[in-house]
């Protein structure tokens, strides 16, 4: 729809872009707020969040790369242009290397990771919500074609030109339906963490419905940058979906004893 928020000269501000922080912003401060709540010392989160927004950028790029290696093996010189720095990448890379990043953060710094991940969930549920629309800005992630009265119809010449978006057909709208999953998300996430039983509760139940209406959704998304695996039986964010709600349904059924939070001290100032 509008792939350039401005440009002035030679400078341009791709709408992808300033969305994304928008939502790296809001998510990490929501973040910072509820792991303080959680008896988490709110610098180490902080931390730890700019970390891993960085990390997932990068995640996300690769597995774009990788999924799509063919074409980047034979012109390697795109893997460092424009179009691929403004592609938003795949979001299950960024989830793993941030998963990764993470791990071995809160183990370096002696976090709780079940309460940290609980407390970090409703931000990056709420972050991914602001970023998707972004990516229905840029005309990135989008949908199969449709005659549903919803269907979306994309008509700037710089969508097509940076990442591939078909012009002048309807197409599902998916970075909006997923969009609003993920506001759903984040209310339902945020409502359970004030009322969890116990720890793991609220990243368990993100992984379960995240990973469920990702499944889902593949069937209507077609950009080319997923993969497939099994032969084409399914795509490679379909698999991953699969792993994520497994993991979900474990955490739930483990049941980690909650564990009270300690109010974290604040240093004198």
């Amino acid at each position: 729809m509008f792939p350039r928020l401005f440009h002035l000269g030679s400078f341009n501000l791709p709408t992808y872009g300033a969305l994304v922080a928008c939502g790296v912003i809001v998510g990490l401060y929501i973040a910072a707020r509820l792991s303080e709540r959680q008896g988490i010392d709110p610098e180490k989160a902080w931390n730890l969040g700019i970390m891993v927004v960085l990390g997932a950028i990068v995640g996300a790029k690769l597995l774009l790369i990788i999924n799509d290696f063919p074409y980047y093996s034979q012109h390697p010189g795109d893997i460092f242009s424009l179009s691929l720095l403004q592609a938003g990448g795949v979001f299950y890379g960024g989830v793993l290397t941030a998963l990764a990043l993470s791990v071995w953060y809160m183990r370096k710094n002696h976090m709780p990771w079940l309460r940290t991940a609980d407390a970090f969930a409703p931000g990056l549920a709420l972050g991914h919500a602001i970023g998707r629309l972004g990516c229905f800005a840029a005309g990135c992630c989008y949908g199969k074609p449709t005659e549903h009265w919803w269907g979306v119809t994309f008509r700037n010449p710089l969508a097509h030109a940076l990442v591939g978006t078909p012009l002048n057909v309807p197409l599902e709208p998916t970075q909006l339906f997923e969009s609003a999953v993920e506001l759903i998300n984040f209310l339902i996430l945020y409502w359970l963490i004030q009322r969890k039983k116990f720890e793991g509760q609220v990243i368990g139940s993100y992984l379960f419905l995240y990973g469920v209406a990702r499944y889902f959704l593949e069937f209507i998304r077609d950009d080319p940058d997923r993969g497939s695996v099994f032969g084409g039986a399914m795509t490679g964010t379909q698999l991953i979906s699969i792993v994520l709600v497994i993991a979900g349904g474990i955490l739930w059924l483990r049941r980690v004893r909650l564990q009270q939070p300690v109010p974290v001290a604040r240093a004198a100032r």
